[in-house]
């Protein structure tokens, strides 16, 4: 197979820790894992990063051990700065923009930035101009016409697909091969495929992020109140496996694929890891590899 998919991986800063573990072994036994898969980028925020979005990052470890982890390997590192929420004062936070600074330097492999407010697009663009940018899916752009305006606009290198949109194939198809490089598939979404909701959930993340006194948001979703479970994921009608990947969307001329992952643990992130990236018969010997560090704390 010549086609190779670039999995973008969640947890940055959240799961630095699993990946200390996981990038060594991916790079010393490769034969571990899929030839047809890479890792495109890891994305993330750390704690009180108020220019975050769509989850609560609860990250703690050095900003400069994580960039460092990332250059070590080679692996594209992207703020997750989605917040939808900001105003003109927000632009002048401390922590962030010394994240900026700190991960702007870098140019091989050059860092992103996930975005969704125009507000700090401009802003970021103006002062740190080292970034790429990647549309992030808490815009939930569900109409495909929306998307592809989208997708066209020269800001962005990536934009993320919302995952209700993933099986319109024929629509898919209609796009150009420049503008499929640009489309980030988000494959293992556990979200009800009929919420109409998913806005006011990432609003209410963003408020949150923002230090701002709000109620909890109560998902109405069918089954909601049992949160993320991936065996519930895999039959999304929006979810994207394995199979799907090599036989349906790398043919189709589709290689980016997002992991979602960042509000759950490491031991979920784990079995993400096997199943996109590691052939079967070697995920006991990752599985062994990690679980034996007794310093990684998977639950």
């Amino acid at each position: 197979m010549k086609e190779k998919a670039y999995f973008h991986l969640p947890g940055l800063f959240e799961f630095y820790e699993l990946y200390r573990m996981f990038l060594p072994l991916f790079r010393e036994h490769r034969e571990y894992f899929y030839d047809w898969c890479e890792i495109g980028s890891i994305y993330g925020a750390p704690s009180d990063c108020i220019w975050g979005g769509g989850r609560t990052g609860f990250g703690e470890n050095d900003p400069k051990e994580v960039l460092e982890l990332m250059q070590e390997y080679g692996i594209s590192a992207r703020l997750t700065f989605s917040n939808s929420l900001l105003r003109q004062e927000h632009l002048l936070d401390r922590k962030c923009n010394t994240l900026c600074r700190l991960f702007e330097k870098n140019t091989e492999p050059q860092n992103g930035v996930i975005i969704y407010s125009e507000l700090l697009l401009k802003y970021i663009k103006k002062h740190y101009p080292g970034f790429y940018f990647v549309s992030s899916t808490t815009k939930v752009l569900t109409d495909f016409t929306q998307f592809e305006k989208e997708i066209r606009r020269k800001d962005f290198c990536y934009v993320v697909l919302d995952f209700r949109l993933n099986k319109t194939f024929d629509q898919l198809n209609t796009l150009t091969q420049a503008e499929k490089n640009k489309v980030e598939f988000l494959c293992n979404e556990c979200c009800w495929f009929g919420c109409r909701n998913r806005k006011a959930c990432y609003e209410t993340v963003s408020r949150k992020n923002l230090g701002e006194n709000c109620p909890e948001y109560r998902c109405k979703a069918p089954e909601g109140e049992k949160g993320y479970l991936f065996s519930k994921a895999m039959k999304n009608p929006g979810f994207i496996g394995i199979d799907d990947i090599r036989n349906i969307y790398l043919p189709m001329g589709f290689s980016n694929f997002k992991i979602e992952g960042r509000g759950l643990g490491s031991a979920l992130i784990l079995e993400f890891l096997l199943y996109y990236m590691t052939k079967p018969e070697y995920q006991i010997h990752v599985r062994e590899k990690i679980y034996l560090d007794s310093m990684l704390d998977l639950f």
